[in-house]
């Protein structure tokens, strides 16, 4: 499973995430991220909001019409995921 690194931009402080999967919605990048690799964690969903040269900018999903949106499809592309919100 892939770890990504995420940079608070306000704070500096760095969090590493295993990616689980992504997907592209209406030409949006969704990555669904857990901070554990095994066992049950919390996960998020991340939408990519700026691209640069080296880095793309992510942000957690926080409306609730499009949390549950992504989050079905997410649940489609892993079945073996239980998602709950």
């Amino acid at each position: 499973m892939e770890k990504i690194k995420f940079t608070d931009p306000v704070t500096q402080e760095i969090t590493e995430f295993f990616c689980l999967e992504q997907t592209k919605i209406n030409n949006q990048n969704y990555l669904l991220v857990t901070e554990e690799e095994n066992g049950d964690s919390d996960a998020y969903i991340l939408k990519e909001t700026s691209v640069g040269e080296e880095e793309s900018v992510y942000e957690m999903v926080e409306e609730d019409a499009e949390l549950e949106a992504v989050a079905k499809i997410f649940a489609e592309l892993i079945e073996e995921v239980d998602l709950e919100f």
